[in-house]
């Protein structure tokens, strides 16, 4: 592990004359003892020093090269100070750089590393164009208040960034807020572009669902032309947008109750040119006005979004229906609760899946001949995963025809 460039360090080799430097290497690499981390070393005299590992020098191998290997060679044993580091091992990876320059900094402060420290380094991050935000699991240790702002231009530095903020827990605050804190820059806003969609917000005050990227492409590929899109729960457009840039919606009506996702969508909808196709709700989406406009609604709420499955059936059109994109964490357990995630198994998944599915069609299709008045088919149009939230939790969408019955 380096730590300090200024330490001196001697690095076992084996000397041979230049001309039979090729074959001790190719032998030293075939048997896994030449040290890849640094250079061969040409030396006076026309020889060439070749490093090897640490404790595997050995006289009967100093006898196979001159012997076996190279007959006519002369081998000795010798150290090297301070040796050229080889290209490969010369380029450092951000973790080591960040590792190097806080332990000097540490240092030129008079504190003591140690292995609590290094432990305490972050081991992922996440990037945001010149904005990196550190997992939650670093920098507890109450030692580095002591390096102040410091700490976070090294750290910021280090890993190539502008700006630097931390990861904490999602807020239960209803509108799942991320506790982000920023730790060097000046504001927390970030552009991400997703499938060619540019979304910009404040990693401080919005999160981005980059774990939804399977199905803001399905809906991307949709052909809404012509239809009413109502997006029960917009955020920052994760849905809206791909209906309106790719699936080609003629226009969009978008719910949301965070002002600072509120805020982000705007911005969104202006960057990506299609501002005069949405009209933003924003507050609770349960007091929504809006009846008899949809095509298609967008439930996309989770863990569940079942607090609008009333909305839903209000706004869809009475003549005609539509489809009720509906997401939801289906609990996959098996016959017992204390069953582990292999004893689920992908058949009694999909078993779950359409037990919830089944549920939701009897329901939507109650509700929505009370606010008609008139009987409706519901059926299922598809039932996809999107990904494992727990061993026994699946994201699921599903893709809900509604159709009302003609009378008779």
């Amino acid at each position: 592990m380096e730590l300090s460039e200024d330490r001196n360090i001697d690095v076992p080799a084996v000397l041979t004359e230049s001309c039979f430097s090729q074959r001790y290497r190719e032998h030293l690499e075939k048997v896994g003892i030449l040290d890849g981390r640094y250079r061969a070393q040409k030396l006076p005299g026309g020889t060439v020093a070749l490093p090897v590992l640490e404790n595997k020098l050995s006289v009967s191998l100093v006898v196979d090269l001159m012997e076996i290997v190279a007959p006519g060679s002369s081998c000795r044993e010798m150290l090297i100070r301070n040796p050229v580091l080889s290209k490969r091992a010369a380029v450092k990876s951000p973790a080591q750089t960040l590792r190097n320059n806080v332990y000097k900094l540490l240092e030129s402060h008079g504190l003591t590393w140690g292995r609590d420290l290094e432990c305490d380094l972050p081991r992922s991050w996440q990037r945001h164009g010149d904005l990196v935000v550190l997992s939650e699991d670093c920098f507890r240790d109450p030692v580095w208040g002591q390096l102040g702002n410091e700490l976070w231009v090294s750290v910021a530095s280090s890993l190539g960034a502008g700006r630097l903020a931390k990861q904490g827990r999602v807020m239960d605050d209803g509108v799942r807020s991320p506790n982000v804190t920023l730790l060097l820059g000046e504001n927390g806003w970030v552009e991400h572009v997703d499938n060619g969609i540019r979304y910009t917000f404040d990693i401080t005050k919005c999160m981005f669902s980059a774990g939804n990227i399977t199905e803001k492409q399905r809906v991307a590929s949709l052909s809404c032309h012509g239809e009413v899109v109502v997006d029960l729960y917009s955020g920052i457009g994760y849905f809206t947008l791909p209906y309106l840039v790719h699936a080609g919606a003629s226009f969009v009506h978008a719910c949301e109750w965070n002002p600072h996702a509120v805020s982000a969508l705007k911005k969104n909808l202006v960057i990506n040119r299609v501002s005069d196709k949405c009209h933003i709700h924003e507050g609770d989406n349960r007091q929504l006005t809006l009846s008899d406009v949809a095509d298609r609604v967008n439930l996309g709420l989770i863990p569940t979004s079942e607090p609008g499955y009333p909305v839903a059936c209000r706004v869809l059109k009475k003549d005609t229906g539509g489809v009720l994109h509906i997401h939801h964490n289906v609990d996959c357990y098996g016959k017992s609760q204390g069953e582990t995630d292999k004893d689920v198994s992908q058949t009694w998944r999909k078993i779950a899946w359409r037990n919830w599915a089944e549920l939701v069609e009897k329901e939507i299709s109650a509700m929505l001949e009370q606010v008609d008045g008139k009987k409706w088919q519901t059926r299922t149009l598809r039932l996809e995963k999107i990904k494992s939230y727990a061993p026994h939790v699946d994201h699921v969408v599903l893709d809900l025809d509604c159709r009302p019955l003609p009378s008779i």
